[in-house]
């Protein structure tokens, strides 16, 4: 069986993960909607992210050679070819084509992977059918320009999305869980 791999994303109603700088002024960051966000984390024992995602959890308080959620204790996979190797138990930089790891990774027993971002990785992995769900945590905010949700390069084949569930906030937010059908 193979575990699935998960692009667990905010977004805006208009399709970025955020501005072109790379900050996320204008996403909920706080009430109900996020927390539920964070008890949701406990479906995955592992986490992938690009090199801009993880160095975007500096500004949090994430200390280089540490990994991202913490709390959590999932395995963190970072790709990237100029970070520096680190020592934590829990992390590890991987240099390799991103999604000749993740085909392996995904043969192994465990919890559903969660890409945590970028834009750029989601769309190569998207690109390959590596992705097997999307969930939007969708923000009732336009950008007008940004980072898109899969990148500037999607070369992707058409798919289908199937709607697995929905959960709307007051707040307007909107968590979309989604099947990919390549």
């Amino acid at each position: 069986m193979s575990r699935e791999l998960i692009y667990y994303v905010a977004a805006t109603l208009d399709g970025y993960i955020a501005h072109e700088d790379g900050s996320i002024d204008g996403f909920s960051t706080a009430g109900r909607p996020i927390n539920d966000f964070f008890l949701s984390l406990a479906q995955f024992d592992t986490v992938v992210m690009g090199k801009h995602t993880y160095e975007f959890g500096y500004q949090y308080g994430l200390e280089p050679g540490q990994p991202a959620y913490p709390e959590t204790g999932m395995m963190n996979y970072i790709f990237s070819q100029s970070i520096p190797e680190y020592t934590h138990d829990r992390l590890q930089v991987i240099r390799e084509d991103p999604a000749a790891f993740l085909r392996r990774l995904k043969t192994e027993d465990g919890k559903a992977i969660w890409l945590c971002g970028g834009g750029k990785l989601a769309g190569y992995l998207l690109e390959h059918a590596l992705i097997d769900r999307l969930i939007l945590k969708l923000n009732p905010i336009l950008f007008g320009r940004g980072i898109p949700l899969f990148g500037d390069q999607v070369k992707a084949k058409t798919g289908r999305l199937s709607l697995q569930d929905t959960k709307v906030y007051q707040e307007g937010l909107a968590f979309l869980n989604y099947t990919i059908c390549y």
